[in-house]
């Protein structure tokens, strides 16, 4: 407990970290907000994937570029503008959707809510880099970061189900509307502990080599990015998958208590994770812990029960926040600084772009096969996730060892 409470200490540290959390827990309520509403009121689970993937793909997509923006302009000056943009996109689809317009009227605000969305959680964890100086406290604020992310998966699925089983189907969309302005509003308006704007390349008149344009092709990066997106889609395919599976099973409004305790079991791993020194290579744990997501999602194919399915989730939840925060320390030690927030919202961005991808097969899955079919997805995505792992232990050993020495040497 005691680094916890040390790294809170510093300064600024718990309002913008308080203030940060309530700007993204509305996140936590999209995927399954979006498939309650659309199942709900227009009776198709791949409609309802379409959907969740077309607002996670522009989310993903518009979050690279708005990090990029606030790598070179700054976060309050980039964000302030898209979160109202976001919020009232979001607003125009639940009033569409309650009104039973045409199905394709429902894609415009959705693809605009996302693509304004931003990534709260990297600019979050972008301050943390700046008010920190101590690697054992980067580790242990990302750990506390990824605790609160799953926090919110376990309020935000059953908040956004309660809502939408107990009030309307679309109910479980408009608390998120309020959580971002409200968040937003206190995060941004803290100007002590937002990252300086740091130095950018300097223009030659030649052209920049690929390599150094894309963040994507720094050694370890995409490795690391692209895990990440697999286990976003191992996310989306879940979410979609569980409310199949809850309403098959006669428990529908039981589908947020299922997703909640993988969040649950995920927020006190990563609690444990990051309260620990560990003195394993991290490119090693980050490769065991994508193993044993592998493992613990097999159990999905054969739970049969509400019971069985939260048992599972605790398992697979154990795995996904200390994976996560190994992903995130990663990309510190692999990517450049002045880059820093673009490369973490790429892990965010792959998230997204995975849990799109990951809804949208699941969701033409469980229509053709049934909910166990949609629980292949998840199993198919985690395999994927640690062949990529396995494949890439080599590069991010050798890269994560050079980044080490560069720093032992810079502060020698």
């Amino acid at each position: 407990m005691r680094p916890y409470l040390d790294i809170l200490s510093i300064p600024g540290a718990l309002k913008f970290s308080s203030a940060g959390l309530l700007a993204r827990s509305g996140g936590a309520m999209m995927g399954i907000g979006l498939v309650l509403m659309v199942s709900g009121l227009y009776g198709s689970y791949e409609l309802a994937g379409a959907l969740a993937a077309a607002n996670g793909s522009a989310w993903a997509l518009g979050t690279a570029a708005l990090s990029n923006l606030v790598d070179r302009h700054g976060q309050r000056r980039v964000m302030v503008p898209a979160v109202v943009v976001s919020s009232l996109s979001l607003t125009a689809l639940v009033v569409l959707a309650v009104l039973q317009t045409p199905v394709w009227m429902l894609f415009p605000p959705a693809i605009l809510s996302g693509a304004a969305g931003g990534a709260p959680g990297a600019l979050v964890r972008a301050r943390w880099n700046y008010v920190t100086s101590e690697p054992g406290q980067i580790h242990t604020a990302f750990a506390l970061e990824s605790t609160l992310d799953e926090l919110t998966f376990v309020v935000g699925p059953v908040a956004a189900t309660a809502l939408a089983t107990l009030v309307h189907p679309a109910a479980g969309l408009a608390l998120p509307v309020i959580l971002s302005v409200v968040g937003a509003v206190l995060f941004y308006s803290q100007r002590s502990t937002e990252p300086p704007i740091l130095p950018q390349p300097a223009r030659t008149a030649e052209r920049t080599p690929l390599r150094e344009r894309l963040v994507l092709l720094f050694p370890g990066v995409g490795a690391v990015i692209a895990v990440n997106l697999l286990i976003g889609a191992v996310f989306g395919s879940i979410d979609i998958s569980v409310v199949a599976a809850a309403t098959s099973m006669d428990a529908r409004a039981a589908s947020g208590l299922i997703l909640a305790v993988f969040s649950l079991a995920s927020a006190v791993a990563g609690f444990y994770y990051g309260a620990r020194h560990w003195d394993s290579p991290l490119p090693r744990r980050f490769l065991v812990g994508v193993v044993a997501l592998l493992v613990a999602t097999v159990g999905l194919i054969v739970a049969n029960s509400v019971v069985l399915l939260a048992a599972v989730g605790l398992a697979v939840g154990v795995t996904v926040a200390p994976t996560l925060i190994n992903g995130n320390t990663l990309i510190k030690s692999l990517a450049p600084a002045p880059r820093l927030t673009e490369s973490l919202a790429w892990m965010s961005t792959g998230i997204g772009i995975g849990a799109s991808l990951g809804s949208s097969l699941a969701g033409k899955a469980i229509d053709s096969g049934g909910y166990h079919a949609g629980f292949l997805v998840v199993v198919v995505s985690a395999a994927i996730a640690a062949v990529i792992a396995a494949a890439s232990y080599r590069t991010l050993r050798r890269t994560t060892t050079a980044a080490d020495a560069a720093v032992a040497l810079a502060s020698a």
